[in-house]
């Protein structure tokens, strides 16, 4: 199914560092690859060794690093094994101590400095190991190597005869250019999960008819993608009898299955053939840790802090044919093992983490809606735009970033220009413990109201679908401040510059919840005050309101909104399930940024001085006018008299 591929990653060397108990053959191994001949004297340690390209066949050259074994170069030794590619670790054959030196000091010793990188175990002196010794070198490697996973594979060589030399140290290249663990676990004899989803990925790709299966158009396109030239027909049948013989369901009257796709590739691995998986993962974008490059995924804009990133409608019309190809039976949601199977081409689900675990809407089974499907992408692409394009090409996007994602237009301009084409709002939520923060949140996403009235720890995040007046939907974002975050927060420069809205919360029945919610709404228009790029639409919002309302705190909250020039404090209650509309009043605050803006004495020092800068350009302005009128006139009247005379 293959020819023999050459390197195509980003790679331009690899460095390799030598280490082990003094007397093993480090400075031999290193002289006789050089020269091919066996050095009779040496110096202690050799000075950095450069392999030609042309040496091995992924053309990649090799720098070799000598190291001592005495405690006196251990510094400089660690120093070289923190910036090793891979460590070939040294024993001699017919000195048995320096095997048990291996587990017993040096892996310990790599494991101590961090230093995780392949490790290539070398014995040297091959040629004096004691032909007698019942010990075979499987038996006591074995036992090592489930210990320590790092262990790439095990040879034994002989400078001075020149046996498997340039093996050792293809071994070594090899497991930097080629790496076994993220595609194969030895212990299990099996694929890597992340390398599952990768291949998962490629074979839909290329299943252009989405029959299930690659037939021999699909896979001669496959082979000539990843390595430059057509299968006969002859080799075709013959992969597929391989196939075949081993996985009877490998194979069906289509062509290749995806279950023989795998099982190709696990045979691959198992033969030592790791070079022909990882031409096919690096042809379709994957890096070592199997995720996409960045090119892959950069987004082709710069993100200023007061723009944010939305889905085009290219990319949201991708994401409801995804939905509904998923969505197996048909009853407008996803259930888990749904969901799953939609990111089984990635490397993993993207939203089993906050901010996106529980932040959408879903059925009283907990199955994901649409609405809560779409939501989910567009905070995705709001917190993390080339997180969200990652997971759009996995699932199966094949448009560029520039098709499918957005950049919006800076907040300061839509607010000069007193309206935004934004289609998500970015809405920060902030209020004192127990105000009834989370009860809002959660009516936001159709999750019935709790007697229990818990204390949010961190932030928390909700996204939903609002109703515009017309028809027309909104997608809001809720993310909710814990009131202890605040400070730290406002501490940051641009802390505000991505919120669209604030909205303060306050239990309307409570006296000390009212005085903490007006010095929440100061300390953020005070931010404000420091820069007109932090100006946000603020509202109030009075929670609990079937409870009996606290009277100085109704009628200081209409005095606070009536001095800051914003509306009066939205009163619901989600007890009662009276929202009073708050959620399409937050988007429509959103939507008219010039409003809804706290009118504190910095501002209102501000607009008092630009009133009075700009009369004073007027009086100037006029009184150059004037000038200019009088010059003429008089530049006239010397005419005129000049000409009498």
């Amino acid at each position: 199914m293959s020819v023999q591929p050459t390197y195509s990653g980003r790679r331009t060397g690899v460095r390799v560092v030598v280490v082990g108990d003094r007397g093993t053959g480090k400075s031999s191994l290193i002289v006789s690859l050089a020269t091919e001949t066996f050095p009779e004297s040496l110096p202690p340690v050799l000075p950095p060794t450069t392999l030609p390209a042309d040496l091995y066949p992924d053309r990649v050259p090799v720098t070799i690093i000598d190291t001592s074994s005495s405690l006196d170069s251990g510094v400089k030794r660690s120093e070289e094994l923190k910036r090793a590619d891979v460590v070939m670790l040294t024993y001699a054959c017919d000195q048995p101590i320096t095997l048990d030196r291996i587990s017993g000091y040096w892996l310990p010793e790599l494991r101590r400095l961090e230093v995780n990188v392949p490790v290539i175990l070398v014995g040297c002196k091959m040629d004096l190991r004691d032909e007698h010794d019942p010990i075979s070198m499987e038996q006591a490697m074995t036992p090592i190597m489930q210990a320590y996973r790092q262990i790439e594979t095990c040879i034994e060589c002989s400078a001075a005869n020149f046996l498997q030399v340039p093996e050792a140290f293809y071994y070594a290249q090899k497991a930097v250019l080629h790496p076994t663990l993220p595609l194969f676990d030895q212990e299990t004899q099996s694929l890597q999960p992340r390398c599952v989803s990768a291949l998962r990925r490629i074979f839909t790709l290329c299943d252009q008819d989405m029959d299930g299966a690659l037939n021999d158009e699909e896979l001669n396109a496959f082979q000539v993608k990843c390595f430059g030239s057509a299968l006969q027909p002859n080799e075709i049948i013959g992969v597929q009898r391989v196939v075949q013989e081993k996985l009877p369901e490998g194979v069906n009257e289509n062509g290749l299955t995806l279950d023989g796709f795998l099982f190709l590739h696990a045979l691959f691995i198992e033969k030592g053939r790791l070079e022909t998986t990882w031409a096919v993962m690096r042809k379709f974008g994957y890096e070592d840790d199997l995720q996409l490059r960045e090119d892959f995924v950069t987004i082709p804009f710069k993100v200023a802090p007061d723009q944010s990133v939305e889905l085009t409608t290219e990319a949201v019309e991708f994401l409801r044919g995804i939905f509904r190809l998923h969505d197996t039976d048909n009853d407008g949601a996803l259930r888990p093992n749904e969901l799953d199977m939609l990111f089984a081409t990635a490397p993993e689900s993207p939203w089993s983490e906050p901010p996106y675990q529980g932040a959408a809407e879903r059925t009283a089974l907990g199955d994901l809606t649409l609405n809560g499907f779409l939501s989910e992408w567009a905070l995705m692409t709001l917190t993390d735009p080339e997180k969200s394009m990652a997971n759009l090409i996995y699932t199966g996007y094949r448009g560029s970033p520039a098709s499918a994602l957005h950049l919006t237009r800076r907040r300061k301009v839509d607010r000069k220009k007193q309206k935004t084409e934004r289609n998500v709002f970015n809405c920060f939520v902030f209020g004192p413990k127990k105000a009834g923060k989370s009860a809002i949140i959660n009516s936001f996403i159709e999750r019935p109201f709790s007697k229990i009235d818990a204390t949010t720890t961190g932030e928390r995040w909700a996204v939903n679908a609002v109703d515009e007046v017309g028809g027309n939907k909104k997608t809001l974002i809720l993310r909710e401040i814990p009131e202890d975050e605040v400070k730290f927060l406002l501490s940051k420069k641009n802390s505000l510059a991505a919120c669209d809205v604030a909205v303060f919360v306050y239990d309307s029945s409570d006296e000390h919840s009212w005085k903490r919610s007006k010095e929440l709404l100061a300390e953020v228009a005070s931010k404000g005050d420091e820069s007109e790029d932090y100006l946000v639409p603020c509202l109030l919002i009075a929670a609990k309101d079937d409870l009996d309302p606290y009277p100085m705190a109704v009628r200081d909250s209409l005095g606070v909104s009536q001095e800051l020039g914003i509306e009066a404090p939205i009163r619901v209650s989600m007890k009662q399930s009276n929202l009073n509309n708050v959620f399409g009043r937050i988007v429509y605050a959103a939507e008219h940024p010039h409003l809804s803006i706290p009118e504190t004495e910095t501002r209102k020092n501000r607009r008092k001085y630009r009133q009075l800068f700009n009369r004073s350009l007027t009086f100037v302005s006029v009184g150059a006018a004037a000038a200019v009128v009088g010059l003429a006139v008089y530049r006239n009247y010397a005419a005129r008299k000049s000409s009498s005379t």
